[in-house]
């Protein structure tokens, strides 16, 4: 068969093409803005990608159109492919009805940490010789790929809250009805298609309402929203973790999977922090220890996404002490905090930032790795939530842990940044183009600083840009 992908550059819908390359079908594809890490990916598989969403780019021999929830009526070849009544689905369902069927998927859904914890996940299955299927928003360094149809049972896939497509406005993760689902955290975002947090939840339930009787739910029990969304129903076994017993939020019933579990330990799954800055610390299940974690990622957030990782490997039989020791060669994914290089005593990292908790708890983990060392943020309000404004008033908190940032305010952002720049602890400016903001870093970053590009975009290359630019003057 022969598919034309419409937005094939995204995170999901490139695992998509790699996963229909790998079946052995014939992949093109088109999308608006071809970037790397996606691009690379699918050039390396030989993937022919065009630009721009034009009716002519797909052939006209394709048998199936399938159709990135980026598209929308009035896209020409949206368009095109009603008018002549072309085949089409959405990324979603061709992955539930193409891979998923007679395999068992664990589905890795929340507001924030689905790429790192899916590809931790993926990582230890893979440790444990499950040999899993997967599809991550995202390039992992270990596996080189976003996506792989595995040879194992285990299928994991990354479960986004955000609509299917035009045409079906549920939230994609619906489609995979999953075995194990990890329930992350839930925070308000994607304005452009959420009223409000209770959209968000009811979209989660129905996630809830999908996972057997059998399965499990792996659920943070420091979230008094995923509580909420437990509380509408809940039918399915459920484990929780979290590191702060402070923050533990009462189960919704009574009856949870095992009472006994409940009464020795506030969560299922915990740890001890041997490091403040999360990078060493011990795993204890319902109050035994299994074994200790020394690995390179930073932060709470990230020990908080090995825990449900751990837990969802432990739902389909893994022996979790057995699989410990493999966290410490893990290497997560491309622009989650990747190092990319040093000049002139300048460290730069590229980060996928796109909300202000993620922006918070990821500085909050790199300032507790680097103590009084400068911290410098690029920062580009890319995602839709972001250009929108919905996070306008939570941007400055998130950026305490900087002692400077350099603000994109691109001209065609809906919302004055001088107001946010204004209430940043540290230093701030705000600059119309990536032009100027290379430039103004250059002018600004001195010996020891540790300098993070945050966007949940191609940024226009600004990090790689600017890590040239002061290896040119140095």
């Amino acid at each position: 068969m022969k598919l034309h992908i419409l937005g094939i550059a995204g995170t999901f819908m490139g695992g998509v093409a790699a996963l229909a390359r790998e079946l052995g079908h014939q992949v093109e594809g088109s999308d608006q803005a071809v970037y790397p890490p996606m691009s690379t990916q699918l050039e390396r598989l030989g993937i022919a990608l065009r630009q721009g969403y034009l009716p002519e780019n797909i052939s006209a021999d394709c048998d199936e159109v399938v159709i990135g929830n980026a598209l929308s009526r009035g896209n020409a070849a949206v368009e095109q492919v009603l008018d002549e009544g072309r085949r089409y689905i959405s990324g979603a369902q061709w992955l539930s009805e193409r891979v998923l069927p007679g395999r068992d998927t664990l589905a890795v859904a929340g507001t924030h940490g689905k790429t790192t914890t899916t590809t931790i996940l993926t990582w230890l299955l893979q440790a444990a010789g499950r040999e899993p299927g997967f599809l991550i928003g995202g390039v992992a360094e270990d596996f080189g790929v976003s996506a792989r149809i595995g040879t194992g049972r285990e299928f994991v896939v990354e479960a986004d809250e955000y609509d299917t497509a035009f045409f079906d406005k549920r939230s994609k993760f619906v489609h995979y009805r999953p075995l194990v689902a990890i329930l992350n955290n839930l925070e308000y975002d994607h304005a452009d298609i959420f009223p409000d947090v209770a959209a968000i939840q009811r979209q989660f339930h129905h996630l809830v309402r999908t996972v057997p009787r059998r399965g499990r739910l792996i659920v943070n029990g420091e979230d008094a929203r995923l509580a909420e969304v437990l509380a509408m129903g809940c039918w399915t076994p459920v484990e929780t973790f979290g590191l702060d017993a402070a923050l533990a939020v009462p189960p919704p019933h009574g009856d949870r999977a095992d009472p006994a579990a409940a009464a020795r330990a506030v969560f299922d799954w915990t740890a001890r922090l041997l490091r403040e800055d999360g990078s060493a610390f011990v795993v204890v299940h319902r109050g035994v220890e299994l074994g200790e974690v020394r690995w390179p990622l930073l932060g709470r957030h990230n020990v908080m996404n090995a825990l449900a990782a751990l837990a969802a490997c432990a739902a389909v039989g893994v022996d979790v002490e057995d699989v410990l020791p493999a966290l410490a060669r893990f290497r997560s994914v491309k622009r989650r905090m990747e190092l990319l290089g040093e000049a002139r005593g300048v460290t730069v990292y590229d980060d996928f930032a796109h909300h202000p908790t993620a922006i918070r708890t990821t500085l909050a983990g790199l300032r507790a790795r680097v103590g009084d060392a400068r911290v410098v943020v690029a920062m580009e309000p890319r995602s839709n939530s972001m250009r929108l404004g919905a996070h306008a008033e939570a941007l400055a908190p998130s950026l305490d842990a900087a002692d400077a940032v350099v603000f994109l305010h691109r001209p065609e952002l809906a919302w004055d940044a001088g107001g946010v720049v204004a209430a940043l602890r540290g230093e701030g400016i705000a600059v119309p183009d990536v032009d100027a903001l290379i430039a103004r870093l250059c002018e600004r970053v001195r010996d020891g600083d540790h300098v993070v590009f945050m966007s949940n975009g191609g940024f226009d290359g600004a990090p790689r840009r600017f890590l040239a630019a002061l290896r040119e003057t140095g």
